[in-house]
């Protein structure tokens, strides 16, 4: 234990000299926004609920159900001061507890739970701030550029914020605006979380969390440059052109920048609201059906995958012209272009869990890095149990008890998911936060148990396979 405690103080003393002397060295970064209370709050918390886990569980037996109780306890402590170090430290942080959040079957409940709150409570930056972005950016006034420009937003993110005003044309539009502090932040920050998770990997060396901060320093410039998410809506639109349920925003290039994104204004109720769509008279199950098909072409068939649909970047409406059901999807910045072989293999592993061909499942899913985890692998992949997958996950519907089961599941098997999320190729880790937020939007709409989404991601594996010219393999014969 005092061995432990002295490895805690070390590495609390690497973080904050390191922490330091990048301050000091950085020229563009203002010290009030990250200094000492900003590192000192992220090593401080982490040392709090690195601490709590060492001395909270050590007198208990392992296993037990005092112990069981005991460590769901620390999990909502931890959860809830690390939810407040995110929304404290904001922009970097918050993004990534986000991600942690959504991973609804891979993270403990009392992670994902606490967690998800910060995807409606990410700070606003003042209007003073948008007005400087705008005219930095743009070269001009805002009363210069719109008719109007509401002062309160649509709504806020991590990284932007999003207002409604009107252009001088009388055209509506959604004008998102970065939060000006973010770009000089995030690289502190991730150096910070780098520091901070080897430190935790010494205390708790079954634990292997580096790859969240691997993806979301990759992933993050290119969230940041807004005309790259200008130009994947664009793509994502002419992509998925042939499903007339589907409408992106139009983008108006002309007043668009790396931090400034304007877009058609488009209306609509979250794709997780049952209410909206009772009142409005839209079918749950066709959206549902609509958003299955939407997302097995853009994984299976053409491998670039739009990877935040959290229910803020996903509506649903009736168009005003004909009345049809329609789908929005917004927020572009984050998506995972599948390489040939990942895209082939990961249809083969569907192909094989759909078909029941375990000898595939777990050839594929070896082959998708899952060693002798396949087991865990297929799991996490489906969001079901070892024996509903081998029954046949398209023949067992999921029950509320299996749900509930899968999601205990994952706080005693952590150790290993974060090993198997460590080792298996990095395009996989947006794969399966999309994966859970879809089944997050299925459970709010009460369709998961439908067999739908099976036969869509078959037709679409067969599409895929077909395309590339190889043939897809014939179902295992039931009595084999």
């Amino acid at each position: 234990m005092a061995r432990r405690a002295l490895k805690l103080a070390s590495w609390t003393s690497v973080a904050l000299a390191a922490s330091g002397i990048c301050l000091y060295s950085n020229k563009y970064l203002d010290p009030n926004d990250f200094g000492a209370v900003r590192v000192g709050r992220a090593v401080a918390t982490t040392a709090v609920i690195s601490y709590d886990y060492l001395t909270s569980l050590r007198s208990v037996p392992y296993g037990s159900e005092e112990y069981l109780q005991l460590r769901s306890k620390v999990h909502l402590r931890s959860a809830r001061r690390l939810c407040e170090l995110c929304c404290a430290n904001r922009g970097t942080f918050i993004k990534v507890g986000q991600h942690l959040g959504a991973l609804d079957y891979l993270l403990p409940e009392e992670y994902t739970s606490t967690l998800k709150v910060l995807h409606s409570q990410a700070p606003q930056s003042s209007m003073k701030e948008v007005r400087q972005v705008i005219r930095e950016d743009l070269g001009k006034e805002i009363h210069d550029l719109f008719l109007s420009f509401d002062d309160t937003p649509l709504g806020a993110a991590s990284l932007a914020q999003v207002h409604k005003a009107v252009l001088r044309d009388g055209r509506t539009v959604a004008v998102k605006v970065q939060h000006p502090k973010v770009q000089a932040q995030s690289s502190k920050d991730f150096l910070l979380m780098e520091v901070l998770v080897l430190a935790v990997k010494q205390l708790f060396p079954e634990f292997e969390f580096m790859w969240l901060v691997d993806e979301a320093k990759k992933n993050l410039p290119l969230e940041l440059d807004f005309l790259n998410e200008g130009r994947n809506a664009e793509k994502v639109a002419q992509m998925l052109k042939h499903f007339d349920f589907l409408k992106v925003p139009h983008i108006y290039w002309e007043l668009s920048t790396k931090r400034v994104l304007l877009m058609e204004f488009v209306d609509g109720g979250q794709v997780n609201d049952r209410h909206y769509m009772e009142r409005n008279k839209i079918d749950v199950n066709e959206i549902s059906r609509h958003l299955g098909r939407m997302y097995s072409e853009m994984i299976f068939v053409n491998g670039f995958v739009h990877c935040d649909p959290h229910p803020g970047n996903v509506l649903v409406r009736k168009r005003p012209d004909t009345g049809k059901v329609e789908i929005v999807l917004l927020d572009h910045g984050l998506y995972q272009a599948l390489t040939e072989e990942f895209r082939l293999d990961y249809c083969r592993l569907w192909q094989s869990l759909i078909w029941t061909d375990m000898q595939s499942v777990r050839k594929y899913s070896q082959r998708l890095g899952a060693g002798d985890l396949y087991p865990l692998f297929a799991c996490m992949l489906t969001a079901r149990s070892w024996d509903s997958v081998n029954k046949g996950i398209g023949q067992t519907p999921v029950t509320t008890t299996e749900d509930s089961e899968i999601r205990n599941h994952a706080a005693n098997y952590l150790p290993q998911i974060s090993q198997l999320l460590n080792r298996v190729p990095r395009q996989m880790l947006l794969i399966f936060k999309t994966n859970d937020l879809l089944r997050g939007i299925e459970a709010a709409l009460g369709t998961r148990a439908s067999a739908s989404s099976f036969l869509n991601m078959s037709r679409c594996c067969i599409k895929a396979l077909a395309w590339c010219g190889l043939r897809p393999p014939l179902p295992p014969h039931p009595s084999s």
